[in-house]
């Protein structure tokens, strides 16, 4: 071997040396930097004239595991999914109130209860009768504050899906416009690791509002895909569109056109969240929550405001009340309608003629709600066949309840029950999930940066620049010395 030989050998050695120790120190740099993936430099034999003259760095490879990033992303969306699911489940129970929970809807029943026996022990009593009032206003009260909950949530949801669409086109659009920069990088032949995380970053989020499929294509881009089969990215960005609306009441829904459904690229997309086109993520679950979820709470709460109008609206319990006089409870003031009964708990008001507020008489809850005239202040027989129809099994005929008879109180208790059972059953999903999601990324960042390797390479790599620094220096020598002769 020559002496330009060698030289030129232990030059390109030290410049691949530098090169992999930069790689090295990015690594570490990067170690806690979501989105990063590790990089390894990929070193060949350099030819010159045919003949092998030392090394060269073919390329800097950009490191991840295809099938476990696409595993977490999958798993991404579903813990989105079912952190939704839990917060609307809080919500909608933090509103009815747990059963033994004073002020619950079931507490404020049973509070009527303790009222009207009150009232039957003293019916000449203003205090008892008072009281027996004030237990059914609560009662209204807290249903009425429960169903504004289910309006409200519906509405937040509505505004939630229109804020997370135009993050997930945002996001879509970002994905396109770095995969054109991507590719004429790598078409030139430049690195392009730098944007390939910063769009790994973007997936990601993309993947938590709706679980998408990465599929590589030519010069370093990629197109995106939903399980549900709606392509999201490909030559570019797909259109996601939704139009929110300013109210929503009991009897909204997508079917007549009422609200907004979701369109990609001009076309509906199914938005069920188990198995529609964009199942799975944090998007999905805001519409079953509109569209599922809240109005199953809203025909539940308002068949059993039927049930507490219904048992207090009877001829039989107090001949004062015929034809479309009302009971202890209104639907907005006036005799409930069985065809009707969407949107009841919203309606659901105290009878006026018993609440001295609205200038009724205490007296009618002892005499009669359509007494002309008191009657015998010791005459306790209504208010006990009140409490008598409070308390008596009656059989639950809407709202997906079994027929079984129940009491008041007991319905209002199987009421809170089902939201329970499925708060319970969406918290243990959620767990599930986060457990699966947490395994996923421990191997991902198992696949990822190990700090201590890295060093253990930057040892190697000095030695290696050290061998190839003591190959020059005995270059220069041996030149002094020829110089010398």
């Amino acid at each position: 071997m020559s002496i330009t030989s060698a030289l030129s050998n232990a030059l390109s050695g030290l410049n691949a040396s530098t090169r992999a120790a930069g790689v090295v120190s990015s690594n570490v740099a990067n170690a806690m930097t979501e989105g990063y993936g590790r990089r390894e430099i990929e070193l060949g034999t350099r030819q010159v004239g045919g003949t092998a003259s030392g090394v060269s760095v073919v390329s800097i490879q950009r490191v991840t595991d295809p099938v476990i990033l696409g595993e977490r992303r999958i798993t991404d969306g579903l813990v989105s999914l079912e952190n939704t699911r839990v917060d609307y489940y809080d919500t909608l129970t933090r509103a009815l109130g747990q059963a033994d929970e004073e002020g619950s809807i079931t507490g404020l029943v049973v509070d009527l209860e303790a009222s009207l026996i009150d009232a039957s022990n003293h019916p000449e009593s203003d205090a008892h009768l008072s009281e027996v009032t004030n237990s059914a206003s609560a009662l209204v009260d807290r249903i009425n504050r429960a169903a504004d909950t289910i309006s409200q949530t519906r509405q937040m949801a509505d505004q939630d899906i229109a804020k997370t669409v135009s993050r997930l086109q945002s996001a879509l659009d970002k994905v396109v416009k770095i995969n054109i920069e991507i590719q004429e990088n790598v078409s030139s032949g430049y690195d392009a690791s730098g944007l390939m995380d910063q769009r790994q970053v973007l997936i990601d989020e993309v993947s938590r509002i709706v679980p998408v499929k990465e599929v590589e294509r030519e010069h370093g881009m990629v197109s995106l895909y939903t399980p549900g089969g709606a392509i999201l990215v490909a030559s570019k960005a797909a259109t996601i569109e939704f139009t929110p609306v300013n109210t929503i009441t009991p009897d909204m829904t997508v079917d007549p056109g009422v609200l907004s459904g979701l369109k990609i690229n001009g076309q509906p997309v199914s938005t069920d969240a188990n198995k529609g086109a964009i199942a799975g993520g944090e998007l999905s679950g805001l519409f079953e929550i509109r569209d599922t979820l809240a109005p199953e709470a809203q025909v539940k709460l308002d068949a059993f405001a039927r049930d507490l109008v219904t048992r207090f609206q009877d001829a039989t319990m107090d001949p004062t009340i015929s034809g479309s006089m009302v009971g202890l409870f209104t639907d907005n003031g006036a005799t409930f309608d069985t065809t009707n009964e969407e949107g009841l708990s919203n309606r659901l008001e105290l009878n006026a003629a018993v609440d001295p507020r609205a200038g009724g008489d205490l007296w009618r809850l002892r005499d009669g709600l359509g007494a002309v005239a008191e009657g015998d202040a010791g005459d306790a027989s209504l208010l006990q066949a009140m409490l008598s129809k409070l308390q008596n099994g009656v059989a639950t005929v809407s709202g997906g309840f079994s027929t079984i008879e129940r009491s008041s109180s007991s319905l209002s208790s199987d009421l809170y029950s089902f939201f329970e059972t499925a708060s319970l059953a969406s918290q243990s999903d959620s767990s599930f999930a986060s457990a699966q999601q947490m395994s996923l990324k421990s191997i991902e960042l198992e696949n990822g940066v190990d700090t201590d390797n890295e060093l253990q390479k930057l040892l190697v790599i000095e030695r290696s620049y050290a061998a190839n620094a003591k190959v020059i220096q005995t270059v220069e020598a041996l030149l002094d010395q020829l110089m010398r002769i």
